[in-house]
């Protein structure tokens, strides 16, 4: 027999007979982080790129940061990431390369101190594990005074050496050996 029905209802039947599929699941969802990123005027390129966080929470949640780090985080007032922390914590975290560039002010510091520092996860006794190389005094200043009040609590131990005289004063005649 036929079946007549207005195309209103025609449209529901179909609806209801169609689950999601994990396609089309993963279509919608590449479809939400897309507006994400075209809303806050995020451009990437690359494959396999780790989604964007919205909050700061998110990367306890996900990606197990340091509770201290966490709080730090909070305390220095810094409550919503800013686009490029938005899209490069999560690429760092993955252990993945990054080229990024934003303003002066747009938080490029904090977004590469975090994984840094959830990369390293605990302190140890030996020697430098990280190098950040600035260009300026100024910027590594800026970098320095940033790590150590995101690493505050933690026990890691954040030095800036500018002139390798003094660095073999402060650490001993044989760390430019050593490290």
């Amino acid at each position: 027999g036929i079946k007549w029905m207005s195309s209103l209802e025609a449209k529901f039947e179909d609806a209801k007979d169609k689950k999601p599929t994990a396609e089309k699941l993963e279509r919608l969802r590449r479809e939400k982080v897309n507006r994400f990123r075209h809303q806050h005027r995020i451009n990437v390129q690359g494959t396999d790129l780790p989604d964007p966080i919205a909050t700061f929470e998110q990367l306890q949640k996900e990606y197990k940061v340091h509770p201290k780090i966490m709080e730090n985080i909070q305390a220095a007032g810094f409550h919503v990431p800013t686009p490029i922390q938005m899209q490069a914590i999560p690429v760092m975290l993955h252990g993945r390369e990054l080229l990024a560039s934003a303003p002066t002010g747009s938080g490029k510091t904090l977004a590469f101190c975090i994984p840094l520092l959830t990369h390293l996860k605990q302190p140890r006794n030996k020697g430098f594990r990280a190098l950040i190389i600035s260009p300026t005094r100024e910027l590594a200043s800026q970098t320095h005074r940033e790590l150590v009040k995101l690493a505050e609590g933690t026990g890691f131990r954040i030095h800036m050496i500018h002139k390798a005289t003094e660095a073999a004063k402060k650490f001993g005649p044989k760390s430019s050996k050593k490290f």
